[in-house]
């Protein structure tokens, strides 16, 4: 069984139609989902309802792609996550900032914002950011490279945390009385000077329900993983096959430990990309379906994006043309990302069009396609096996994916006493088992 929990956690992660890329063009999609608040509360609603840990939504900085092919637009994620707060209760929500093109007390403000409006709900999804289409909208022509962009982000985040505790829990007194609000030695600036950032402080949000909201990290490169075993709470990663899983939770414990932290403490929670039917003929049918509406041009672009190489012109039904490809050491972007991918094409073999195919669902996490009962069967597989805490549900096309999900796979985890059937906390802490912080004084 796992190693960190009883039972495993679920969350489940939005994008517009569905993590499908093609999802927009089924003719059930609504064609307004991604500007829709109402879409989004609707799926959280969901979620609630089946005593789902968390929500969350991942970040994207620039338009990709052409636009005639595919949807490129994506609502800002603590504006979002605000919305959705204000129509559930238990549900925790996470959001995706980047620590390359942000600034840490703006951003400790946003979710120590969050935090308080939703009683302690927030958990930050940590990133580096990957594309040089980002970097053209906030003044530069190029990221920084991939080892510059890993120490500024572990700068940012200890600046961020200062800034979490630069109100002690207890500094709050609002004696109208005596006409003391908050005591002046309970509130400290921090006065951090370093290689990317000065900030003085203190935050100008009293320390939030939670102390600090919870990390995320997704990154699986040599650098993100040491990142994460030094701050993430939660690791988020893509992992398509059993075996590979497992061997990347050892790792991560392994340097969780040597990190100086409990390994146990912290929950690795790859995604999963389901397609359902009540058969195994149906959900086959269903996945046939929409593959047959990828548009090629856009899978291409989005081929090129995570390889860094220009594909256009390569040839569907030949193999990855390896001879064009950079060397892993050569990627500034998602160097994980790239390796699994190229590692993916050779191991089964696939022809451009079926890695296109492969990558069009979940774009490197596992896809399933099967009935409720199957994917019960390999979810409970895993998290035995110690590969996984729990899974981040990535439904292929909304709200459809998702409501088979809730209706047909929850009760049969519950029923093998593998998930939750009621909260019992109201943070997100609460629901990972995750304890409360203490503040930390610098120096």
């Amino acid at each position: 069984m796992s190693t960190t929990s009883p039972h495993l956690h679920l969350f489940v992660s939005l994008s517009e139609h569905g993590h499908h890329e093609a999802a927009w063009r089924l003719p059930e999609s609504n064609p307004h989902s991604a500007h829709s608040a109402e879409h989004f509360q609707y799926v959280a609603r969901l979620a609630e309802e089946a005593k789902f840990d968390a929500f969350f939504l991942s970040e994207g900085l620039a338009v990709f792609g052409d636009v005639r092919q595919g949807p490129t637009t994506r609502l800002e994620p603590t504006v979002l996550l605000a919305t959705v707060g204000a129509v559930t209760t238990r549900l925790g929500l996470i959001g995706t900032s980047s620590t390359t093109f942000a600034d840490p007390f703006t951003l400790a403000r946003r979710f120590s914002s969050l935090d308080h409006l939703t009683n302690g709900r927030a958990g930050w999804n940590i990133v580096t950011t990957a594309d040089d289409l980002a970097a053209a909208n906030f003044n530069a022509e190029h990221l920084p490279p991939h080892a510059e962009r890993y120490r500024r982000a572990t700068e940012f985040v200890e600046v961020v945390q200062k800034l979490w505790d630069s109100w002690d829990d207890d500094a709050l007194v609002v004696d109208k009385a005596a006409g003391v609000y908050a005591q002046q030695d309970r509130v400290h600036t921090i006065d951090h000077e370093g290689q990317y950032f000065r900030v003085r402080g203190p935050l100008n949000v009293a320390r939030s329900p939670q102390g600090r909201p919870v990390l995320i990290q997704a990154g699986a490169s040599e650098d993100g993983r040491e990142f994460a075993a030094r701050f993430a709470e939660v690791i988020f990663t893509a992992q398509p096959n059993l075996d590979e899983a497992i061997l990347f939770a050892k790792d991560m414990r392994d340097r969780i430990e040597r990190a100086g932290r409990d390994p146990q403490s912290v929950k690795i929670i790859p995604g999963l990309a389901p397609v359902l039917g009540l058969t195994e003929e149906e959900a086959q049918a269903k996945e046939e379906r929409i593959q047959n509406l990828i548009i090629d041009k856009f899978a291409l672009q989005r081929l090129s994006k995570w390889l860094h190489v220009d594909t256009e012109g390569w040839d569907l039904d030949g193999p990855l043309p390896e001879s064009a490809l950079p060397s892993e050491d050569d990627v500034n972007g998602m160097k994980a990302r790239f390796s699994l991918i190229v590692d993916w094409a050779n191991r089964d073999q696939l022809t451009v069009r079926g890695l296109l195919r492969e990558l069009a669902g979940a774009h490197g996490h596992r896809t399933f396609v099967g009935t409720p009962t199957q994917l019960a069967d390999s979810i409970e597989e895993w998290f035995r096996a110690g590969a996984a805490d729990g899974f981040v549900i990535q439904p292929q096309a909304l709200p459809t994916e998702f409501e088979l999900f809730v209706r047909h796979v929850v009760p049969e985890l519950q029923r093998r006493d593998l998930f939750r059937r009621e909260y019992r906390g109201t943070t997100l802490r609460d629901h990972l088992g995750l304890a409360r912080p203490d503040t930390v004084r610098p120096g």
